[in-house]
């Protein structure tokens, strides 16, 4: 059986309907199991006993964010070894370590934890989501980052539940962390330019520095020493580190990831 998580997320539910419904779903509410057509339970990461697993079944492990996120995450897979699952798949973040700003460090935590378990695992590291783009926008047409000219390989999340759809059904293979983009890295002005055809509205990129970024984020109502690592991450993944692409995705799917334009002309 294959016991998937964050089942009504983006990547969720793309890698439950890659499955053809056939996947047992963890969800918060029975509501939300009807309506994904899929076999469910109710359960709670922070109940890692609520997460139905018996020897060999098939894990996929993914949530948001929220304060007990780390400690949940590694219960679960502690979970996972003692009940001889025969693989986790786990969606991280790209070039992350436990020392990592923000969301990312709390990643890089249970990305050590899964890789000391003694389960067999693969972890899914892409970089930023396409489909977050468009809500960056404000009601002037406007983008504000610190990212510079740095370029980034945005990915669909769908193409992320794709490939979890692949390592979840082949045999088990060896433990890899798989580096997932789409098939370009445009700067933030081409993704404005983008945004521009898709959305028939002018929109532009407004780079700032890390001090005028963190107060531009302080203003939206983030706490500040969260606004001030967040512009330092913005800044961090503006100096290059994840403007190169990788094949990842066509060599696992036998297509390319779909393109920021593809993406936008289906979500108009």
């Amino acid at each position: 059986m294959i016991v998937v998580t964050g089942a009504t997320g983006t990547i969720g539910r793309a890698l439950i309907e890659e499955l053809g419904g056939a996947a047992r779903a963890v969800v918060r509410r029975a509501e939300q199991g009807e309506e994904l057509g899929c076999d469910y339970v109710v359960g709670d990461l922070e109940r890692p006993e609520s997460i139905p697993l018996e020897p060999g079944d098939r894990l996929f492990l993914n949530s948001g964010l929220w304060p007990g996120f780390v400690r949940a995450h590694q219960a679960v897979i502690d979970h996972a070894a003692s009940a001889g699952a025969a693989q986790v798949v786990t969606v991280s973040v790209r070039g992350v370590t436990s020392s990592s700003l923000l969301g990312f460090g709390l990643h890089g935590q249970v990305d050590e934890h899964l890789k000391a378990s003694g389960v067999p695992w693969s972890i899914l590291a892409p970089v930023g989501f396409m489909q977050n783009l468009a809500g960056d926008v404000d009601e002037k047409g406007r983008i504000f980052g610190s990212y510079g000219r740095g370029r980034v390989g945005y990915i669909d999340g769908r193409d992320i539940g794709a490939v979890a759809a692949v390592l979840l059904t082949r045999p088990v293979g060896a433990d890899a962390v798989y580096e997932l983009t789409g098939p370009a890295a445009p700067t933030h002005d081409e993704i404005a330019a983008e945004l521009t055809r898709a959305l028939g509205r002018s929109v532009r990129y407004v780079d700032l520095p890390v001090e005028a970024a963190a107060a531009h984020l302080e203003r939206r109502g983030m706490p500040a020493p969260a606004a001030r690592d967040l512009a330092e991450l913005m800044t961090q993944i503006g100096d290059g580190r994840w403007a190169s692409t990788t094949t990842t995705v066509a060599d696992l799917l036998g297509r390319e990831p779909r393109s920021l334009r593809e993406f936008l002309a289906r979500t108009r």
